[in-house]
């Protein structure tokens, strides 16, 4: 069974940056695909981000294109989004999932039901 732990959220001002952890327990994260969902007050909950399991391909949503980094630590086994000049509107729960299989289209992995494992989440709130 796949765990996932994630931590790293907290209050910030419009502009700054934090980096999320998203530790995995049960699998290597390289035998996962890994990804970033986010859930704004109100809001369907939505991709961010994605890093593939063996190809390491890389694919963001175009409101965080640019500011937000994922990335991928074999060794410890955890998933990282770094998010640099946050905005208001990027307050939401951040969520960590992960998937030991590939998705059926490149559009499917944007689909929260097409991931396996989740994890508790993490409140990131940014203040104007």
């Amino acid at each position: 069974q796949v765990r996932l732990t994630e931590s790293g959220g907290g209050l910030v001002q419009a502009g700054g940056s934090l980096r999320l952890s998203c530790r995995t327990s049960g699998r290597n994260i390289d035998e996962l695909h890994m990804a970033w969902f986010r859930q704004r007050l109100g809001k369907e909950r939505e991709f961010v981000a994605r890093f593939s399991r063996i190809h390491r391909n890389i694919e963001y949503a175009d409101a965080v294109k640019g500011r937000f980094t994922i990335s991928r630590d074999d060794p410890r086994d955890t998933l990282y989004l770094d998010m640099n000049a946050l905005r208001p509107d990027d307050t939401a729960a951040y969520y960590c999932a992960a998937m030991d299989y590939a998705a059926t289209s490149a559009a499917a992995y944007r689909q929260v039901d097409e991931w396996t494992y989740w994890g508790q989440g993490t409140q990131v709130t940014v203040s104007s």
